[in-house]
């Protein structure tokens, strides 16, 4: 049986190389990226993708994340980058999606939601979003574009993903431990509440996803909902690092002057849990990442 073809925008990012890695022995990856002359926000340059009728999927993965580097845009509005990137980039790709008969899977954030759900409560997909910060609005209004393209569609919305390396980007667990190791303080929040998501499982999510035709919106995040202060404490205990280091500070006083952070972002995964696919809890993650290190330097 011949594999799956799906073009892929964006897949030398920290999500999208993952997910290639794992998955190119089942997966026919065509990467499409500025090597290739792809400029998401000119559609002319999508043309390509007209030139792989074999593919079923075009995975959506191009974005601007810098959640406070957007912020400085929004008086730009629609003239941001931001903007151009993650909603007139999307809807390009979205419409050449439609055009073409191929299924777009967008890759958008739990920022979606303003967070002001009560401790203890969550996000599920029927919630309704309401972004309170400039690169929450840009990646919502993308979502929009997919939504009315005309084009079958996924939406998985994640958060705060990790994986063991990535020489690129550092993700939120790499640069705590990293710092950690390096003898700095780290002043952590604990009044803001999210779900850091292993990579390796969105990869299996992923998969498992286009392998049920699934359809619509889907929270794939990690199963544990923790503020960046228990993150930080979780993995001194995993890798033996001094929590002494770790300083508590509040929401308000750590992104004074910068993009507004929602309060609580614990999204569901009970839509995937349906389909039978789990994602790990931090702690469990952690423990695959430390093994996965191991093995890395046992490599070397």
């Amino acid at each position: 049986m011949d594999k799956p073809q799906i073009i892929g925008i964006g897949l030398e990012g920290l999500i999208g190389s993952r997910i290639r890695q794992l998955l190119e022995n089942e997966i026919n990856f065509v990467s499409l990226g500025i090597n290739e002359g792809i400029d998401i926000t000119d559609p002319s340059t999508l043309a390509k993708i007209k030139e792989y009728g074999q593919a079923d999927y075009v995975l959506h993965l191009a974005a601007r994340t810098d959640v406070d580097g957007c912020e400085k845009e929004k008086e730009l509005a629609e003239e941001s980058e931001s903007w151009k990137t993650n909603v007139v980039g999307t809807k390009n790709i979205a419409q050449i999606c439609n055009e073409t008969g191929k299924k777009i899977i967008y890759f958008s954030t739990d920022f979606v939601f303003d967070g002001k759900k009560p401790r203890g409560e969550s996000y599920s997909e029927e919630d309704l979003p309401n972004p309170i910060n400039w690169y929450a609005v840009t990646k919502y209004e993308g979502e929009l574009e997919v939504e009315k393209s005309g084009a079958d569609y996924l939406i998985l919305r994640t958060a705060f993903p990790y994986r063991a390396e990535f020489d690129k980007k550092k993700d939120l667990l790499r640069s705590i431990k990293e710092r950690l190791e390096g003898g700095e303080v780290i002043d952590a929040v604990w009044d803001q509440y999210f779900c850091p998501t292993f990579i390796d499982d969105i990869a299996q999510a992923f998969k498992k996803l286009i392998e049920y035709g699934a359809f619509g919106i889907y929270h794939v995040v990690g199963s544990d909902v923790l503020s960046p202060y228990e993150v930080s404490i979780k993995i001194t205990e995993e890798f033996g690092l001094n929590k002494g280091l770790i300083r508590k500070v509040s929401r308000k006083d750590f992104f004074k002057n910068k993009a507004a952070r929602p309060f609580n972002l614990a999204l569901r995964n009970d839509k995937i849990e349906k389909l039978e696919i789990r994602m790990k809890g931090f702690e469990e993650g952690l423990k695959e990442i430390k093994n996965q290190i191991s093995k890395i330097k046992n490599s070397n």
